[in-house]
């Protein structure tokens, strides 16, 4: 019979490490046995010795029983010669370090060989260093699942770079595999896909029971709605809000019976809204938009807004809701202070998208060109920067 032996290559006093060749998965070692500590190596049944082993040569510092696992030291050399940003991957995943198997070349070879560069990958890596324990087989599986929603490899690798998690979070593919089927079989579209891909990406991690029940209850509020077209109004949701499927069904149902009673809403309004702006406040907690509503309330009603007034403002813009309530507060200080008006306000929410810093210093400069604040389209405050200030130039010149 043939015998497998495991050779020492290098052993240092020094460095207190040891060098070995072994057995992919089949070896555990304890403390420095040059010193009378316990060592043991898994024993080798025949049926094993007889099968092909791949090997790796690494080297691991020992350490004393009890104390913390180190970190595998040709791992780390390896990810430094890749230009991995070792720090960050080290605060991110500390674990993969202390990891003896690991794919780091595979994957370089891969995504290489998919368009990324070196930099790209060693990106990917510093901030989701678990990537680096997919297999090449789990990977390729995985690259063509997303081609059948995503149109190029080189779109891929734009999402990896913008997002590694979303495609090495999990490796169960046949859980992808189904969600995809699923999620056609429900009308959505390619696009529609392509968009939970790169903001919700955790939509085809979840099971593919948690997804159908989701869109099992979106289908079922459609027609109680009186809506006769549900593939339809379960695309328009999540095409307005690509994190719902990543929420409870408890959840989005709270929110909805939340906007239905709040602002007195029959069943054509709340579907109006909810497929359109008022979405996004689906997947909030629904303790957070109760607050946030009774602080905008609160603070309008001090500035003597009526309840009609308050509901146009916050359905007109509902995203209002997502403001925190001393920022919100903040912000309508800031405008009432340089004497814009409540009623301009209410007229135009959008304003409220700027930033405190903002706002002021484009107040400023409207007044430098002797612009009337109380007579002025104040959405020109929420206007991008380029948009504006070829707003403002035109101003100066009429000034």
């Amino acid at each position: 019979m043939q015998s497998l032996s495991l050779r020492q290559t290098s052993i240092s006093k020094g460095l207190n490490y040891l060098t070995i060749m072994a057995p992919r998965n089949l070896w555990h070692m304890r403390s420095n046995f040059l010193f009378g500590s316990s060592c043991w190596m898994t024993r080798f049944s025949a049926e094993i010795i007889f099968k092909s082993v791949s090997f790796r040569l690494f080297g691991v510092k020992c350490h004393n029983a009890g104390s913390e696992p180190l970190e595998n030291e040709d791992l780390l050399n390896n990810l430094l010669t890749m230009g991995v940003d070792v720090d960050m991957a080290r605060k991110r995943q500390p674990g993969v370090f202390h990891r003896m198997i690991t794919n780091e070349q595979d994957l370089k070879t891969f995504l290489l060989s998919k368009g990324a560069s070196k930099e790209v990958i060693a990106s990917i890596i510093s901030r989701y260093p678990r990537a680096i324990t997919r297999t090449t087989e789990n990977l390729s599986k995985r690259w063509d699942l997303w081609r059948k929603i995503v149109t190029s490899d080189l779109e891929i690798v734009n999402i990896l770079e913008r997002s590694p998690e979303s495609f090495f979070r999990s490796n169960n593919n046949l859980n992808l595999e189904n969600n995809i089927k699923f999620l056609y079989s429900v009308g959505l579209t390619r696009k529609c896909l392509c968009r939970l891909l790169t903001n919700a990406p955790r939509t085809f991690s979840n099971s593919l029971d948690l997804n159908k029940q989701m869109v099992n209850f979106l289908q079922a509020t459609c027609l109680s709605l009186g809506h006769n077209d549900p593939t339809d109004f379960v695309r328009k949701i999540i095409l307005k809000n690509p994190f719902i499927l990543i929420q409870s069904t408890k959840r989005v149902k709270t929110n909805i019976e939340f906007l239905q009673s709040t602002f007195n809403l029959n069943s054509e309004e709340l579907l109006i809204l909810i497929c359109g702006p008022g979405a996004e406040i689906l997947d909030l907690s629904n303790d957070y938009a109760r607050r946030s509503y009774t602080n905008i309330k609160k603070k309008l009603f001090s500035l003597e807004c009526t309840e009609e007034e308050v509901q146009k403002f916050v359905l007109s813009y509902p995203d209002v809701i997502f403001l925190a309530e001393k920022k919100f507060n903040d912000k309508i200080d800031c405008l009432i202070e340089e004497n814009v008006s409540i009623s301009q306000i209410i007229e135009n929410p959008r304003v409220l998208d700027s930033s405190i810093s903002t706002l002021k210093s484009r107040i400023r400069e409207l007044v430098n060109v002797g612009c009337n604040l109380s007579t002025l389209n104040i959405t020109l405050l929420s206007w991008s920067k380029k948009r504006y200030e070829a707003k403002l130039k035109k101003l100066s010149r009429l000034a």
